[in-house]
């Protein structure tokens, strides 16, 4: 009876060890996760192996996965730059960006877990400053914001796809100009909108007064036209025409000889 102490409390520490190997060797990696495994008394991590994909994984207990988001990630980026005349301008932007999971150990190795604040993040502001310096503050409020934010993209991507980075876009939200600069555009623009709208007016004016010009001279042409086409005899065979159809209705009439040159008869009425 005495033996059965000695012989399982070694089997204790046996199974309290099992389970701690064990603990220490399960790994579960989230959806939208992946993990670079790290060898501890290796060579840390191997930048040609495979990211670890989601799920449970069994690895030495003595080494340790490190855990990168891979799902499309957004950061808000609050930038100072220089327009082209020198003008400080405010851009309100966000980037979206995922780690290339194909090359997750090259990105650890390479650039490690604060990619986002060491080379994405530069990156984006860098090519802010060039892009912007490149156009005015009322190109930038008005016009071409669409085309800034473009090549800002643009730019970034030059940079950050050869550092293991996906980017997915670049978005500016907001920009603010001083003050002054702002309010100096804004009236700028009322004015031209206000001159846009009065050449509008004049143009339909113009067009409409050319319509009724091309009206009456339509006409004055078809009068011109008709009034050359009756001649006497034209008009002495419409009057025969007209006397014979009269003289053919049932109805009771008095009819005058005209005289003159004509001799066309008048017809007085009915009786």
């Amino acid at each position: 009876m005495d033996k059965v102490p000695k012989i399982g409390i070694p089997l204790l520490v046996i199974a309290l060890i099992a389970i701690i190997v064990v603990v220490k060797s399960s790994v579960t990696i989230d959806a939208g996760h992946a993990g670079v495994l790290y060898e501890t008394l290796g060579n840390g991590v191997d930048s040609d192996e495979d990211a670890l994909g989601p799920g449970f994984h069994l690895i030495a207990p003595w080494n340790k996965v490190i855990d990168y988001e891979t799902r499309l990630q957004e950061v808000p980026e609050a930038m100072s730059v220089l327009s082209s005349n020198g003008l400080d301008i405010k851009l309100d932007a966000s980037v979206q960006y995922m780690p290339d999971v194909a090359n997750l150990g090259r990105l650890h190795n390479e650039k490690g877990e604060s990619y986002l604040r060491s080379v994405l993040q530069p990156a984006v502001r860098s090519a802010a400053r060039s892009v912007v310096g490149r156009y005015t503050p009322e190109q930038l409020y008005s016009s071409k914001r669409d085309a800034i934010q473009q090549e800002i993209f643009e730019e970034t991507k030059k940079i950050v796809d050869e550092q293991y980075i996906i980017l997915e876009r670049v978005l500016i939200r907001d920009v603010t100009l001083p003050p002054t600069i702002k309010q100096a555009i804004e009236r700028k623009l009322k004015q031209e909108q206000e001159s846009l709208e009065y050449e509008f007016r004049l143009v339909t004016a113009q067009k409409e007064a050319e319509k009724v010009r091309i009206e009456a001279q339509g006409k004055a042409d078809a009068n011109k036209i008709l009034s050359a086409s009756l001649t006497d005899k034209i008009l002495q065979d419409k009057g025969i025409e007209a006397t014979i159809k009269l003289s053919e209705s049932p109805n009771s009439k008095v009819i005058v000889i005209g005289s003159g040159d004509s001799g066309m008869p008048l017809i007085l009425g009915n009786q």
